[in-house]
C-alpha cells in the first residue's frame, strides 16, 4: 500500500489546526487504498501552535517536527522534505485556503503517471487590485529574464512524487525560492485549477516586506539579468553624457552660449551618483547571496521530532 505524506508548515496557526485536521481527514479517510502520514512542521511559532500539534499527536498520532526557531516557510518546507516518508507528498497550508477536496484529483493524476500535480488559482481571491497587478507583473518580468518558466498564480499547494522530493532535497541553498525550484527540477507536471478560499482563522504572516524579499530572492536565484541591465544602463548613461558634452562644446564654440552653471552641474552629479549607487546595490545583492552560500551553514535546526 502506498503512503502519502501531508506536509503542513505551521507558524502561529493555533486557531486553524483543529479545523484543518478535521476537514482534511474527512477527505483522506475516504481514500482507503493509501496510508496517510500527517507531518506538521512547527516553524518557531509564538502562540500555542506547538501545544495544539502535540494534542493532535496524542489523539491521532500525527508526526510533529519542531524547529529550534522561526526559519521561514521556505526552509520549513525543506525540513519537511527531509523527514517525509511517503511515496508522494502533498504540501498544504493550515489555514484551509488550500481546499482538501482537491486531494482526490491530485491522487488520480499521480496514478496516471504525473509526478508534480500543482494547483493553480483561477483568481487571486480578495487580494487588492494593486497587489494582484504587482504579482502578475512580477511573474511576467521573471519569466522574460529567468532561465526557467515560473508558473503564475501557483503556490506551494501540490502533490510531489518521491522522485521530486528527492530532487528538491538536493537543492540546499540558503536563500530559497521554492516556487522556482519546483519548475527547475522538471519532471512530468499536471495542473488542477481551483478557487482559493479565505482563511478560516487568524491572519496571514506573509507581509509585504516578506513577499518583497522573496521576490528579490526569486529574481536573483534564476537570472543574472539585473547585472546585465546595470551594464547596459551604465553604457547608455555614458553615451548620453558624451553626446551632451559634444552638444555643449559645439554650441559654445559656434554661438558663444555660456555653459550652464551650478544647478545643471548638481543635476548631472546627483543623477550619475544615483545610477552608480543603483548598480553597486545590484552587485551587492548578488555578492550578499554568494557570501551567505559560502558559509555552508545548516538551513535549519530541529529541536524535537515526534513520530
Amino acid at each position: 500500500m502506498k503512503t502519502v505524506t501531508i506536509l503542513v508548515p505551521c507558524y502561529n496557526e493555533e486557531q486553524s489546526l483543529p479545523m484543518f485536521y478535521e476537514a482534511t481527514t474527512a477527505v483522506t479517510s475516504q481514500l482507503t487504498n493509501y496510508q496517510w502520514e500527517f507531518l506538521f512542521v512547527n516553524d518557531g511559532s509564538k502562540d500555542k501552535t506547538l501545544e495544539m500539534l502535540m494534542n493532535l499527536r496524542r489523539q491521532h498520532g500525527v508526526n510533529v517536527l519542531n524547529l529550534s526557531r522561526n526559519y521561514g516557510k521556505e526552509n520549513a518546507m525543506l525540513a519537511g522534505f527531509d523527514y517525509a516518508k511517503g511515496d508522494a507528498m502533498i504540501i498544504m497550508d493550515a489555514d484551509l485556503q488550500d481546499p482538501p477536496t482537491i486531494i482526490p484529483m491530485m491522487i488520480e493524476r499521480w496514478e496516471q503517471g504525473f509526478e508534480d500535480v500543482y494547483a493553480q488559482r483561477k483568481d487571486r481571491g480578495k487580494e487588492s487590485w494593486l497587489r494582484k497587478q504587482l504579482s502578475l507583473a512580477y511573474y511576467r518580468m521573471l519569466n522574460r529574464v529567468a532561465d526557467i518558466n515560473v508558473l503564475p498564480n501557483v503556490g506551494d499547494f501540490r502533490l510531489l512524487d518521491r522522485k521530486c522530493i528527492d530532487a528538491l532535497k538536493q537543492l540546499r541553498e540558503a536563500n530559497r525560492y521554492t516556487k522556482g525550484m519546483f519548475c527547475y527540477i522538471g519532471f512530468k507536471k499536471s495542473c488542477i485549477e481551483f478557487d482559493r478560499g479565505d482563511r478560516v482563522a487568524g491572519h496571514s504572516n506573509m507581509s509585504f516586506r516578506i513577499l518583497l524579499r522573496l521576490a528579490i530572492d526569486g529574481l536573483m536565484s534564476y537570472t543574472t539579468a539585473p547585472l546585465r541591465m546595470a551594464v547596459w544602463f551604465g553604457l547608455i548613461v555614458a553615451l548620453g553624457a558624451f553626446v551632451y558634452m559634444l552638444f555643449i562644446f559645439i554650441r559654445t564654440l559656434l554661438f558663444g552660449d555660456p555653459v550652464a552653471g551650478f544647478p545643471a552641474l548638481m543635476d548631472v552629479i546627483l543623477f550619475l551618483g544615483g545610477v552608480q549607487l543603483l548598480c553597486i546595490g545590484i552587485v551587492g545583492q548578488y555578492l550578499g547571496q554568494v557570501y551567505i552560500e559560502t558559509k555552508h551553514r545548516p538551513i535549519y535546526f530541529v529541536e524535537s521530532y515526534n513520530e
